[in-house]
Formats: C-alpha cells, structure tokens, sequence
C-alpha cells in the first residue's frame, strides 16, 4: 500500500532565532492575502514566505526563491538535519468562527500528525487519493518554483486509516523541538520521533493503509509532474534498487479515524449570475428541492443550526439573499435523481453528498454556472467564516450565499475509494500546517533513508 520513509531535511537553525520559530513560518501560499504576506515578510528576513511567494514578475520571481534558498544554506539559516526523523506536529486550537463570547467556554481540540516522505504515485495506483477536482493554474505557478528551488518548500496533507490507533505509542516516542504561537491562534508543538523502533513501526503502520489526500492536491500533482521530469533527466543517478528524494512528497500525516479529527464548511457565495433574481432560485430548486423559509433576517448561528439538523433528512444547504431572506433547501426524498437534467450525471455516492448536490442540482442545474466555470471560480468565492460572508452579503457583495454543513470524513474517503472527486474546496480541514518547519530537498542523487 502506502510508503512512507522519514526525512532528513532543511530545518531553520533555532539557535539563531532564540528558540523563536514563529518569527519564520507561515500559513500555507494559497491562502495567504497580499496584505498578510507583506506582514509575514516584514516579520523576518528569513520568513519561508519570501520563498513560497517569491517578490517578482514571471521567471524572475522564482529565478529568486531559488537564489534565496541557495543564500540562506551558505549563510547557515537553513541546516541540513543529517539524523533521519519524522517530524510529530501537535495542533491546539479552538473551532472557528466562534460567535462572540463562545471562545471562553469552549474545550480546545488537539489534533496530531506528523511530517514524513510519501512515494510518489500516480493516482491510478489507487494508493494516494484524491477527492476533489484541481485547477491548471496554480500547478504552472508551483512547478516553476519547485524548478527554480528544487526543493519541496510546503507540505502536503494526507489521512491514513488507523481504527486502532496502534500507531499513538511510536508517535509518543517524540522529542519536543520547539513550540509556538500562530497569529491564527493556534499553538504548535514540534518534536522529534527518532527511535528506530518507533519508525519502523510508523512506517509499518502506514503501509497498511491508503493515504487520502485532505489538502494540497495542487502540490501533489506538482510534485508527481516534477519527479518525472527529473527522473527523465537523470535515469540512474542512484544506484539501483535506490530512490533518490525527486520521488517522494513532503506531507503531514494524520489518522483519519481520530474521532477529534474536525473539518468544517466551505461556504459557496455565488456573484456576477447574469439576471440573478432570488425568487427565480428558488423556484427553479424546488422540483428537486423541499424549501423551507427561514426568519428574514436571522444570523449566521440560526442558519446554521438549522443546517445541521436538517442534515438527518438528506442533502442540504441555506440559500441566503443580500435582502435578508433566506431559505433551507433539502433533497426531495425518494427522487428518482438518475433522470435528473444534472444531478443524473453524477454517480450515487457523489448524490449523498451536499457540496456535489448543490454544485450539479444549484449552480449548474439552476444558475447555469457550468463545470468549467465553477473550476474557473468565474462566479464563486469561497468563504469559511459563515457570519463574516453572511455580513458581506447583506452589505451588498454578490447576488446569494450558500451555507453548508462540513463534509464528513467518512464521505470524503468513501467517495475517494470509489474513484470519484467532489467539487473544488469541498473540504476545509482546520487548523492549516505551517510551511517552513522543515523543508525537503529533491535532489535525484541524495537517496531518501532506508528502513529504519
């Protein structure tokens, strides 16, 4: 199944930063806002954000990064950690999104994973899986930098299957290498896990499972296009039966069965719809649709309450309209849905699901916005903060809001296992893991470590 192996990567050097590994890390590059990375790069000279989102235009920007990256291994900011590890990461943060007042009383959540190498895979291989579809774009932008950098800068996010939890006592093996704050909130725990023992097991462990893909599919793609590029290029770097760096992907692991493992909504707000008229929405959902009126002018909360309850009923979301109306629309049951002008086309398991529901029987049954424009995000933003969105609406931003319930893991993966992707950010796993705690150099004639 899976192969995982440890790292010996490039990890900033903490005695340099006074033990303070905040002042260097950032969120992940596709979610970072213009304004956000100049307060990230002003934050640090050395911050990992000036080489995900290098300073620049076309090729010089990651002609840069690359010349960064280089600078900062002579200078000694970055060293090569020569011991093979895998790297636990520890994540304490509170839902959110919480209304105001609510943070006091809430319990935080810890959710454990840890950086490790995952081989390379086609996803034909049916051993990394995907379960949501990719845009072109972002692929261009990070394959020149992974050109420029040759290296491996952000991790990915996968899920392995461990119902048991047999891996908790060898993840428990680690020592605590650094801790830190997020401006998100969030507290970070770095260790260590070096044991032989303890990474035989994890690597044991994790081959007993498929690995699904949660976040980063755009730098998977990346990677898997970039080490076959490489491995054209230099065929037998390594002696044989080795596997040079190129051929593995940097990522953080998680056990998908944890039952404190959360993900929350994306919303959809929906803008630009040519004619858009509310009325004609919903009038155009309800042949598929129960609709149920929702008190005008309601907030976020109440909307989404009644959300989640309607979802033992069926596949379900809230329309909301910039006026303050809004409206619970929920799958007719027993609707023959193969004949369906949209929703037919889909195969059942997506049909469970309300992100694909409301993307074949709304946006493109309904409003016309088509596949293609829906990957294009021609009409759509996609907002996490349901109160922020609901605010921006009815101040006038776009034509309606789409509140939805989170996708449960358990149908992420049955979807994924069926050889089926779901729509563009049907997912939002929380907190994001920080780039710049280690990074994976891909250099075709440095084998990654053997069995532990």
């Amino acid at each position: 199944m899976a192969r995982i192996a440890p790292l010996t990567p490039l990890r900033y050097d903490l005695g340099r930063l006074h033990g303070d590994l905040a002042r260097v890390v950032a969120p992940p590059y596709d979610v970072i806002s213009p304004h956000e990375r100049a307060v990230l790069a002003a934050r640090d000279p050395h911050n990992v954000v000036h080489l995900i989102l290098p300073e620049g235009d076309g090729a010089a920007k990651y002609r840069r990064a690359g010349e960064l990256l280089a600078r900062w291994r002579e200078d000694g900011v970055l060293a090569r950690d020569p011991e093979p590890a895998f790297y636990r990461l520890d994540q304490t943060f509170l839902p959110p999104g919480l209304p105001p007042g609510a943070a006091a009383g809430a319990r935080p959540i810890m959710r454990r994973g840890f950086l490790a190498l995952v081989e390379l895979v086609p996803f034909t291989e049916r051993v990394v899986l995907p379960h949501e579809r990719t845009l072109s774009g972002p692929k261009a932008d990070r394959l020149e930098l992974f050109r420029a950098t040759h290296a491996n800068l952000s991790p990915g996010f996968m899920l392995y299957r461990d119902p048991q939890r047999q891996l908790d006592s060898a993840l428990g093996t680690a020592d605590v290498l650094a801790e830190l704050s997020t401006p998100d909130g969030v507290r970070h725990t770095l260790a260590k896990v070096s044991r032989p023992d303890a990474m035989r097991a994890i690597v044991d462990g994790v081959a007993r499972s498929t690995l699904l893909i949660a976040d980063g599919h755009h730098r998977y793609e990346t990677a898997l296009g970039y080490a076959n590029e490489v491995q054209a290029a230099n065929p037998a770097a390594l002696p044989l039966g080795a596997l040079g760096e190129h051929r593995f992907f940097m990522t953080f692991l998680t056990n998908g069965d944890d039952p404190a493992l959360v993900v929350f909504p994306t919303h959809r707000h929906v803008h630009s719809v040519p004619g858009f008229a509310f009325d004609e929405l919903v009038r155009g959902a309800s042949p598929a649709f129960d609709v149920v009126e929702l008190p005008r002018g309601a907030p976020a909360q109440e909307l989404t309450q009644r959300l989640r309850a309607a979802a033992a009923f069926g596949p379900s979301v809230v329309a909301a309209a910039p006026d303050g109306r809004a409206v619970l629309l929920t799958l007719r049951g027993g609707l023959d849905l193969a004949v369906h002008p949209t929703l037919g086309k889909q195969p059942l398991v997506l049909r469970k699901t309300d992100v694909a529901v409301l993307h074949a029987g709304i946006l493109e049954g309904v409003l016309g916005i088509t596949e293609a424009a829906q990957a294009a995000k021609t009409n759509l933003w996609y907002p996490q903060d349901a109160a922020a969105a609901l605010a921006e609406l009815r101040a006038g931003k776009g034509d309606v809001l789409f509140l939805m319930n989170a996708t449960p893991v358990a149908d992420v993966r049955e979807v994924a296992e069926a050889g089926h992707v779901m729509p563009q950010k049907s997912t939002f796993f929380y907190p994001k893991v920080p780039t710049g705690l280690a990074i994976h150099t891909l250099d075709p004639s440095r084998a990654v470590p053997g069995e532990p």
